[in-house]
């Protein structure tokens, strides 16, 4: 690939969000059916409860911070995941409108057996790769993730 491309794009073809975007739609294309037919929820809500398992008891609004989500969305999302009884709400003592979220047992199992299966999606896509590439990719992908995050000039 002629890195002029990236740094000269000619067509949407050639800028790095839209090959990103690419890279998402069809490489994450298995995880979210993965996540829709065989556990019954989406994406967003996988993306939540993934973070819930590292992170529990996180405020709504700390988790759609992580989650790079809006607060109406992560709302809507939490709310399904409390009704499908995988996520719980507990309101913070001094303050009914912050509230807590953590994993319930059957949260915590849902994610136990599906985070291995999207683990092997990775792997296989990954699998392309040589060892130093997946090491040079990871080091640029923490290098543009600095710089969009403003941490690095």
């Amino acid at each position: 690939m002629n890195a002029s491309r990236l740094t000269e794009p000619r067509v949407i073809d050639d800028l790095l969000f839209y090959r990103l975007w690419r890279l998402l739609a069809s490489g994450g294309a298995e995880v979210t059916r993965l996540c829709e037919d065989s556990y019954g929820i989406t994406r967003r809500e996988w993306r939540l409860l993934s973070l819930l398992a590292v992170g529990e008891g996180v405020l709504s609004s700390e988790l759609a911070g992580r989650a790079h989500l809006d607060r109406a969305r992560t709302s809507r999302a939490v709310s399904a995941l409390t009704d499908k009884r995988l996520v719980m709400r507990q309101h913070c003592q001094g303050d009914a409108r912050q509230v807590r979220l953590s994993l319930t047992p059957q949260g915590r199992a849902l994610y136990e057996a599906l985070f291995p299966q999207v683990v092997a999606i990775n792997q296989a896509l990954l699998a392309g790769l040589s060892p130093a590439q997946v090491a040079r990719l990871d080091e640029i992908l923490d290098t543009l993730q600095a710089r969009a995050d403003g941490k690095s000039g």
